[in-house]
C-alpha cells in the first residue's frame, strides 16, 4: 500500500478553502433522495432494567459526577449478537446509596430484542467507580477483553472464553493510580501485532480537594479548571499478558489536558494509528504517531484544537468517520451549551477546516450540552449521519435559568448527500421524544437486521435503546475482521468498500465517542449498489488484501491471510 507523506508545511488558508469548495461541490452532483430516518423506543420489551447512578445524586456535587458514564456494546462469547455493557459510578461521601445498589451491568444479547443480565456470573461485579471503557483482546486469544477506566484505580478484564472475566488489572499493571478517568482506547502503536493502551484522564481531582461551587445562590458543579490539567497515560503491550507505562518516553506526558472523549485513528493516512484527545476547556490534542510509538502533539497544526474562531470548546465526545465519501476520516466533536458541536472536514495531508456553518452539521445543537455521537449511516443511503446524545450536567440549571431544563432531547441530523445536513430530530420517529440528561452513546446492529441500532446512557436513569425501523430497499454490508498476523479484531484496519462507482472507507476503532466503545463490526450503507466489486482491508502493519464479488445485504468475516492480491 502506497501512504500519503506527513507534510511539515500547512497549505494556506485560501488554498485550503478551495480544497473543500472543491471537495463539496463534487459531493453536490452526487444528491439523492434520502429514505426516512425512523427510530423507536423498545427498551420495555428488552429486559433491560439497568438504572445508572452518579454516585452522588447532586448532595454535594462532586465534579465526577456531571461527567458519568460511557456504556459498550460488543459480541462479548463470539456468538454473533451484539451484547451491552453499561457503566455505574459508585457511592460518594454523602450519598444514601449503598454500594450493592451500584455496579456495572452486562446484558447478554438472546435475540429478537430480548436481553439478560448476566453480571454475577460473568464476574463483573466490582464496585468500583466507572466513567469510561474499551474493548480489544490484548492477549489475542480471540475473545473481548474489557478495560474500564475509572475514578480511582483502572480495572483491565480478561476474557476466559467461557462466558467468563477475571480481573488481571494488578498482573497486567494498568491500574493508573487514582486518576479522574475518561475515554480509553486500545491500538497498536508500533504494529506489532499487541494492542497497546491509551488512557485519557479528566483533571486533578480528589475528594479532599472538592470545592463547592454557586451560581445565583444555587448549589452547582465545578469545571475541571478549578482543579487543573493531567498527563495522560499510554501502556505498551509486553505480549506476555503485562504492559509497561510509555507515558513519558513516548513523549504523552509532554502537555497536560482535562481529556474527555477519545478516538484512535490515523487521521493523516501514513499507516500508523494516531490518537485524538477532546479537552473540556482546552486545545484538543492531536498525537501523531511516528510509526515506532513516539508521539508529538500537532493539534493546532492539524487545525482540530480550537473552532474556526480559534476557540477551546468544552469538548465532550470525539469520533470520525468520512461523511462525504473522500476516503479521508472527518471528525466531529460534541460540546457544552452555547457553543456548536463541531464538524472538522478532512482537506488531506493531515489538515482540517471547521465547516459546521457551511455545512449545518452543528444545526439544533448550539443550545444543548452534548455528549455522546456516532457517525452511523442511519437510512443506506451510503452518507453517514450524526447522533448525538444531550442533557444539561447542572442537575438544577432551572433555578437560575428558567428556560433550560436537565433534560433535553437527543438529536438526530441527516446527512443530505450534497455536503449539507439537517436536524431531522422532530421526524425521526417517536424514539427521539423521550428526555433525559444523555451521557454516552452507542451504535450497533442489535438484531442482526442489517441496519444501526443506538443505545444511550442517561445519567440517574434507565437507559435508552432505540430500534432502527428502516423502510428502504437501499443495500448494506457489515464485516468482522480477524486478524492472524495483526491483533485478532483488526484494530486499526482500514477498510474500503467499493461498489460501482462509490468508495465507501471505515477503520476499526476502540473506545470512541464519548467515553464508550461501538461500531467493532464495520457497516456500510450501499444505497443503490446491490453488488460489491471489490473489499480492501489495509491490515495494522501494511498488507493489504482483497475480496472479489461480494453480494450486499450480509455480515461477512474477513480473515487475514485469506484474500487475494497481497502486498506489503
Amino acid at each position: 500500500m502506497t501512504y500519503l507523506p506527513k507534510k511539515n508545511k500547512r497549505p494556506s488558508t485560501l488554498s485550503r478553502a478551495l480544497m473543500t469548495c472543491i471537495v463539496w461541490g463534487l459531493v453536490n452532483q452526487t444528491v439523492s433522495s434520502q429514505p426516512a430516518i425512523r427510530l423507536s423506543d423498545v427498551t420495555g420489551v428488552t429486559g433491560i432494567t439497568f438504572t445508572h447512578s452518579d454516585g452522588g445524586e447532586g448532595k454535594h456535587r462532586y465534579i465526577v459526577e456531571s461527567v458519568a458514564s460511557g456504556l459498550a456494546t460488543f459480541d462479548y462469547n463470539n456468538d454473533g449478537l451484539i451484547d451491552i455493557l453499561f457503566l455505574n459510578g459508585a457511592p460518594l461521601p454523602g450519598s444514601d446509596r449503598k454500594a450493592s445498589e451500584a455496579g456495572n451491568v452486562l446484558y447478554r444479547n438472546d435475540g429478537q430484542w430480548k436481553f439478560t443480565d448476566i453480571t454475577s456470573d460473568s464476574g463483573l461485579s466490582d464496585r468500583a467507580y466507572h466513567l469510561g471503557v474499551c474493548i480489544g483482546d490484548y492477549d489475542n486469544d480471540g475473545f473481548p477483553d474489557i478495560f474500564l477506566s475509572n475514578f480511582g484505580p483502572d480495572i483491565l478484564y480478561r476474557n476466559n472464553g467461557d462466558g467468563t472475566f477475571t480481573d488481571v488489572t494488578q498482573k497486567a499493571g494498568v491500574a493508573n493510580g487514582d486518576q479522574v478517568g475518561a475515554g480509553a482506547s486500545f491500538l497498536d502503536i508500533d504494529q506489532d501485532g499487541d494492542l497497546d493502551l491509551f488512557v485519557a484522564n479528566y483533571c486533578d481531582f480528589t475528594l479532599e480537594k472538592h470545592k463547592e461551587r454557586h451560581i445565583n445562590g444555587h448549589p452547582a458543579y465545578t469545571g475541571p479548571a478549578i482543579y487543573g490539567p493531567t498527563a495522560d497515560t499510554l501502556f505498551q503491550n509486553n505480549g506476555d499478558g503485562t504492559f509497561t507505562d510509555i507515558s513519558e518516553v513516548s513523549g504523552i506526558t509532554s502537555k497536560k489536558g482535562t481529556g474527555m472523549g477519545i478516538v484512535c485513528a490515523d487521521y493523516d493516512n501514513d499507516g500508523d494509528t494516531d490518537i485524538i484527545v477532546g479537552n473540556d476547556a482546552l486545545a484538543n490534542f492531536v498525537w501523531q504517531n511516528d510509526g515506532k510509538g513516539s508521539f508529538k502533539e500537532v493539534g493546532l497544526l492539524t487545525g482540530l484544537a480550537y473552532d474556526r474562531n480559534g476557540i477551546g470548546l468544552g469538548t465532550m465526545g470525539v469520533d470520525c468517520a468520512d461523511l462525504d465519501n473522500d476516503g479521508l476520516p472527518d471528525f466531529y466533536m460534541t460540546s457544552y451549551e452555547q457553543q456548536w458541536t463541531t464538524h472538522y472536514h478532512n482537506d488531506g495531508d493531515g489538515f482540517f477546516t471547521d465547516i459546521t456553518h457551511t455545512s449545518s452539521a452543528g444545526e439544533g445543537t448550539y443550545h444543548e450540552v452534548t455528549w455522546g455521537l456516532g457517525m452511523p449511516d442511519l437510512n443506506h443511503d451510503g452518507f453517514r449521519d450524526v447522533f448525538i446524545a444531550c442533557g444539561h450536567l447542572q442537575d438544577n440549571i432551572h433555578l437560575w435559568n428558567d428556560s433550560k431544563t436537565f433534560e433535553a432531547q437527543n438529536r438526530v441530523i441527516m446527512n443530505l448527500g450534497n455536503g449539507k445536513f439537517r436536524d431531522v430530530t422532530l421526524e425521526a420517529g417517536s424514539g427521539l421524544n423521550p428526555k433525559f440528561s444523555s451521557r454516552g452513546a452507542a451504535f450497533d446492529d442489535l438484531d442482526n437486521d442489517g441496519d444501526i441500532d443506538v443505545v444511550v446512557l442517561n445519567t440517574r436513569q434507565k437507559p435508552t435503546l432505540l430500534r432502527n425501523d428502516l423502510s428502504t430497499n437501499q443495500h448494506w454490508v457489515q464485516i468482522n475482521l480477524k486478524g492472524t498476523r495483526s491483533n485478532k479484531f483488526g484494530i486499526g484496519a482500514k477498510v474500503k468498500v467499493h461498489a460501482g462507482d462509490q468508495t465507501f472507507v471505515d477503520e476499526v476503532h476502540s473506545g470512541r465517542g464519548y467515553q464508550s466503545h461501538y461500531g467493532t463490526r464495520l457497516h456500510f450503507g450501499l444505497g443503490s449498489h446491490e453488488n460489491i466489486n471489490q473489499i480492501e482491508v489495509h491490515w495494522p502493519g501494511g498488507k493489504t488484501e482483497t475480496f472479489q464479488n461480494i453480494p450486499s445485504g450480509q455480515i461477512i468475516e474477513l480473515t487475514e491471510g485469506s484474500g487475494g492480491s497481497n502486498s506489503e
